[in-house]
């Protein structure tokens, strides 16, 4: 029996999405978006506002992989287009999955790589195409390995439309054949720029009980062992502020119940997110944990520094743009290899700070909360340079389209 988080809609998950469909039609669907989860569905709601544009009419499905990228969809898209699972990467899963939505055009947003969905799709002579695409420097070790499958892969495939030159550069060095790469930015900064509310940003500050004195750090996506690392570094801000505030944001919130110990091993009283959020209890301690999905961002929106987790342990570091959107300076260890693109562009205009160890944490957090005009500067800067790469998603777009006509 299936069970657990897999076994919800199972029967998607085995190609039979007919009920997914509702009271709508079958195919044939002009396009097929594959968002596997929270980021990613971001990603296709920003294309799929310009794919409007550029194909005006177009009869849209997103399927998602995760539970919790599903539910967002559904918040984004509302009842507009239909919201299915992910078939399993099994041939006659997929198959079953292809009949039903018949799309003429099947997107993989970031890279995602389903051998036998894409062989499967290919042999209905259906465009596939990879929209915002990137390879990290820690995934191409893996995928090296398996270079002969996925140049065979890759040779099913009709654009890759890539975010930065290096994502280009690796993806034609695994396989894909050159002329069918292009580089067209990070859809993501579109999305970000036109996410940023001031309202949202009072109604986090009400949320919240904060007042101007109270100096805020946001820790997103916290990875084990970090959040000992940032403790010992709040502890020491406190000696060098008279009030401040840490909310912490585990990147898995089934560890909400290790973070809360850790904090009280501390010396620290802390809070939960949802509790607050709910009105269930005012907050009062100088530790917030965030147990829920999708609240992030719009927190990051009431910081006076970011940190960015999974970068003091080596796991790639998080995205950085989120916090830079809202205008806040973003710190970050010396682990970004998956967010190289996102970081690079920080450095540049001046918007992010590496901090080597911890030990140097709340040395560099301190230096900067005394320093309010400098802090001011970095989140412009961060802000800009988000804003200066609007239009990414357009050209996702115009690559996907463009993919049709031939």
């Amino acid at each position: 029996r299936i069970s657990g988080r897999y076994g919800r809609h199972f029967e998607e998950r085995l190609g039979f999405v007919r009920s997914a469909l509702k009271e709508g039609p079958d195919g044939p669907f002009d396009l097929w978006l594959h968002a596997v989860s929270l980021g990613e569905v971001k990603v296709a709601a920003a294309i799929e506002e310009s794919l409007k544009v550029v194909m005006p009419g177009a009869r849209s499905l997103i399927s998602t992989f995760t539970e919790h990228g599903r539910s967002l969809a559904r918040e984004i898209f509302d009842d507009r287009i239909p919201i299915i699972y992910a078939p399993l990467d099994i041939s006659w899963a997929v198959k079953k999955a292809i009949k039903t939505i018949s799309p003429k055009i099947m997107v993989f947003l970031e890279t995602e790589i389903w051998p036998a969905w894409i062989v499967e799709a290919h042999k209905k002579n259906i465009r596939i195409i990879i929209a915002n695409g990137r390879i990290s420097k820690r995934s191409l070790g893996r995928y090296r390995l398996i270079r002969p499958l996925l140049k065979e892969v890759f040779s099913c495939m009709d654009a890759f439309s890539m975010i930065s030159q290096q994502d280009a550069e690796r993806i034609i060095m695994l396989g894909a054949p050159e002329k069918r790469v292009s580089v067209a930015g990070n859809a993501k900064y579109d999305m970000l720029s036109r996410a940023v509310n001031p309202l949202e940003q009072s109604e986090m500050t009400r949320i919240l009980s904060l007042s101007s004195d109270i100096a805020v750090i946001v820790a997103g996506s916290t990875r084990t062992g970090e959040e000992e690392m940032l403790l010992n570094a709040f502890a020491g801000i406190n000696k060098g502020l008279f009030s401040s505030l840490l909310i912490l944001a585990p990147r898995h919130i089934a560890r909400t119940g290790s973070v809360v110990t850790a904090i009280r091993a501390h010396g620290f009283e802390c809070q939960l997110w949802s509790d607050i959020k709910s009105g269930r209890e005012k907050r009062t301690k100088q530790v917030v944990v965030v147990d829920t999905f999708g609240d992030l961002f719009r927190i990051y929106s009431v910081a006076n520094i970011a940190f960015c987790g999974g970068s003091l342990v080596r796991l790639g570091g998080q995205n950085p743009l989120e916090p830079a959107a809202w205008g806040k300076p973003v710190f970050h260890g010396p682990s970004m290899e998956d967010f190289e693109d996102a970081i690079s562009l920080l450095r540049r205009w001046g918007g992010s700070v590496e901090v080597p160890s911890p030990g140097l944490l709340s040395e560099r957090i301190l230096w900067y909360l005394n320093r309010p005009e400098e802090m001011r500067k970095m989140g412009d800067a961060a802000s800009r340079a988000v804003l200066s790469h609007k239009g990414a998603a357009r050209r996702h777009a115009e690559v996907i389209a463009a993919a049709l006509s031939k």
